[in-house]
């Protein structure tokens, strides 16, 4: 029999896990809100490599105090690590694009159709069973992503775009996380996906010019590198703090710190078709979690 979510036991450690997934949605938040703010003056594979740079060596002193260092994984599994890293690569250079060109809370209201798009991905690449009202609201759901992107229309732009095929990345990226063996570290992942994009980014950067660094810039990109690196530490700990499913719904304070660090720090506020899209993606993520927890119970 399953226990109420009113016992104490299992309360405790779901409202540590909502907190730790707010503190975490926060985080990136406040990473993208730095990167944004560097306004266009450092090229794309500078910020990139820049940041990349700094959070992979934080990335790589929390997974050393951790112990979460491992190299004698399988071939199955440095196979879906690797796939996972080209896909943070992509999803970097597409998402940071679209950042800097459009404003926060759009893009980040784009990127809450994530759990929809995993869900119908897992079932057709992995024929995982959807039944009938999840694919429903994922259907639903796109409808308010087209609210937000808004097709043939002259809301639509290259960088909406940029933001669409970083959904695509990020989708391909949870697909992997999804194959890999539970005795993978967590954080031993993400070092090997900021890896890649420090990579990709220097060989980039190899085919331009540098801009000065002010300590302005370098102050916006310690900033956003100090908090994409508590980002992924606060998301680790969610995966290993209470029930998964009553913790995922938190994920969209995102939107809510997008909407706010938009409007004080930019002065940006959506559209109105914006808005209404951005609750319909909500709500039918939110749904689309609420069904896959009552199979999970089943």
């Amino acid at each position: 029999m399953i226990e109420p979510l009113t016992d104490r036991k299992v309360l405790a450690p779901n409202l540590l896990g909502a907190l730790l997934m707010m503190a975490s949605m926060a985080c990136f938040t406040m990473n993208d809100t730095f990167l944004k703010a560097t306004g266009g003056d450092l090229p794309l594979f500078q910020l990139l490599f820049l940041r990349g740079i700094l959070a992979s060596v934080l990335i790589l002193g929390l997974a050393w105090m951790r112990r979460a260092l491992r190299f004698d994984l399988s071939l199955r599994d440095w196979s879906l690590i690797g796939l996972r890293s080209l896909s943070e690569v992509g999803a970097a250079y597409f998402f940071v694009t679209a950042l800097l060109n459009m404003p926060l809370a759009n893009l980040t209201a784009i990127l809450q159709v994530l759990p929809l798009t995993v869900t119908l991905a897992s079932a057709l690449v992995f024929r995982e069973v959807v039944g009938w009202r999840r694919m429903t609201a994922i259907l639903i759901g796109f409808c308010g992503m087209l609210l937000i992107v808004r097709p043939g229309s002259d809301g639509f732009t290259l960088w909406s775009a940029y933001a669409l095929i970083s959904v695509v990345c990020v989708t391909v990226r949870d697909l992997a996380v999804r194959r890999l063996s539970r005795s993978v570290p967590s954080l031993m992942v993400t070092l090997s996906a900021a890896t890649a994009v420090v990579v990709f980014a220097g060989l980039g950067s190899l085919t331009i010019e540098w801009a000065p660094l002010t300590p302005r810039l370098a102050g916006l990109v310690c900033g956003s590198a100090f908090f994409v690196v508590w980002g992924y530490y606060f998301s680790v700990q969610v995966m290993r703090t209470g029930d998964v499913s009553f913790i995922a719904p938190f994920r969209y304070t995102g939107l809510i710190w997008a909407l706010l660090l938009g409007w004080l720090v930019f002065g940006h506020w959506p559209t109105t078709l914006t808005l209404m899209g951005a609750a319909i993606i909500v709500a039918t993520g939110l749904f689309t979690l609420y069904r896959e927890r009552l199979l999970l119970r089943s």
